[in-house]
């Protein structure tokens, strides 16, 4: 591609990625899903771009897109919500893991893998994507303890996948699969790469006062997290988890208490300021945009077999974690937050690079299985997105996802109640809005009417017990 075209494309296209944020504010059209569509037209569409011309590049921009992506996630959790949510993350997390690995598993083998080779494809596509979680939990209207449920359920299945596809691409290698070694493996991941973040943020809460003081330092907490990342990875551990929990406990850092963890900081910790945190979000939004786009060109169209093997394994997934979220939520998610939960089983970057190491290793099924993880990557990105706009859209979709997770559909605790929530500061200018005969409006009347009737009773209660004075007889 010409360099100047190149510099006009990007240029377009943040001013693109805006637009199509403004649009899903106001129209509720993913902006995620017309990203993924920029990128199948420049890439296996028109072929203007290919993943073979960004050379190391392109894998070098997918992990620091993972890394801060990760960080600026975890900044945004609460150390008091995370206690209450770890019970809820773990259940969820495990269950949907090995559901979606067995269901995939079954899948692979009726399309003529062997049993390792599709407990690999399984692996792979166990998990969820923090790249394409996280931005969508931060821009829906959830709660709290729902929403950092997902977060660490994304960046937890990550660890899952690259251990257990690494675990059984060994067992082919040397016949044998050893369940120790994964449950070791798995462990050291999460617990020592978790052990190295939260060191990192304690030295980095120590050194944040003087670095503010140089010239241009804005950046260098992300650079710090790419370090903590690097090493995580180098020594064997998630450095998807290590930055997670250091962007965690930089924001929970002024909770610590403990004597000897205030010495090793110098002092009480210090957090990240509003300034860097905007900066952070802007990030954010800049990387996340050329991800999603860079999604869509890395997808590959190459048998038939595989695209319906990708696209049957996305409905059974979705079936699967609608399950998970029935009976696995949160005890604090309503309605609208299990179907946002029941809705997540989008793949990316992991399962992207993991699909790579079949073909790599000359595993029997090792391109069925990129093809179709591939495939698996596009359906689930595109069918989370249409399914948020559906059920902001349709009433008959709402209803749908509220009988399949067994809500109450004619209860105030509707998902529509959700709604009336989100609009219930222009209720006195209802009649002009254009969803005023809508069921949001119809409950939130309903509820006022029953308020109302409810302070009259209690009005007509006290006049009762209190006669007005001109009932009273007055002494001659």
């Amino acid at each position: 591609m010409n360099v100047d075209l190149a510099l006009v494309f990007f240029g377009v296209l943040v001013f693109a990625a805006h637009l199509f944020a403004s649009m899903y504010n106001r129209k509720k059209i993913p902006d995620v899903l017309l990203l993924i569509l920029i990128g199948l037209l420049v890439g296996p569409v028109l072929h203007l771009i290919r993943t073979e011309n960004m050379g190391v590049g392109g894998p070098v921009f997918v992990a620091i897109t993972l890394v801060v992506i990760l960080f600026e996630g975890g900044t945004s959790l609460s150390l008091k919500v995370m206690q209450s949510a770890w019970k809820s993350t773990m259940q969820l997390t495990l269950f949907c893991f090995f559901l979606s690995m067995a269901l995939v598993t079954c899948i692979g083998v009726l399309f003529g893998l062997e049993l390792l080779g599709a407990l690999t494809l399984g692996a792979i596509l166990g998990g969820t994507s923090s790249a394409v979680v996280i931005p969508l939990v931060r821009i829906l209207d959830m709660g709290e303890e729902s929403r950092t449920v997902l977060v660490l359920e994304s960046a937890a299945t990550d660890v899952l996948c690259i251990v257990f596809t690494l675990s059984f691409l060994h067992a082919m290698e040397m016949g044998k699969l050893q369940v120790g070694s994964i449950v070791g493996n798995i462990l050291s991941s999460f617990v020592l790469a978790g052990m190295l973040g939260f060191a990192g943020a304690l030295v980095w809460s120590r050194l944040l006062t003087r670095i503010r003081k140089l010239q241009n330092s804005i950046f260098t907490t992300p650079a710090f997290v790419f370090v903590i990342y690097g090493v995580a990875n180098l020594l064997g551990y998630s450095g998807a988890i290590a930055s997670l929990v250091f962007g965690i406990t930089m924001a929970n850092i002024d909770t610590i208490k403990n004597k000897i963890l205030i010495k090793v900081m110098g002092g009480a910790g210090h957090q990240l300021n509003k300034t860097e945190m905007v900066f952070f979000g802007e990030i954010v939004f800049l990387l996340k945009t050329f991800f999603f786009v860079y999604i869509g060109i890395s997808i590959e169209f190459s048998d038939v077999r595989s695209i319906l093997t990708g696209l049957i394994i996305t409905f059974v997934l979705f079936f699967g974690r609608v399950l998970a979220a029935r009976f696995f939520s949160p005890k604090t998610a309503g309605p609208f937050d299990k179907t946002v939960i029941s809705m997540m089983v989008p793949k990316g970057l992991a399962a992207a690079v993991l699909a790579e190491l079949p073909v790599a290793a000359d595993v029997a099924g090792g391109e069925f299985i990129k093809n179709v993880t591939y495939s698996v990557i596009l359906f689930s990105i595109l069918f989370v997105s249409l399914m948020i706009l559906l059920v902001d859209k349709s009433r008959f979709v709402r209803h749908a996802f509220e009988r399949m997770l067994g809500s109450n559909t004619d209860s105030t605790e509707s998902i529509f109640m959700h709604d009336v929530e989100r609009y219930g500061d222009k209720e006195d200018a209802e009649d002009e809005m254009p969803y005023a005969r809508s069921p949001y409006m119809f409950l939130q009347r309903k509820r006022k009417e029953q308020i109302a009737k409810a302070e009259k009773s209690k009005q007509e209660t006290l006049q009762d017990k209190n006669p007005q004075k001109e009932n009273r007889i007055k002494p001659e």
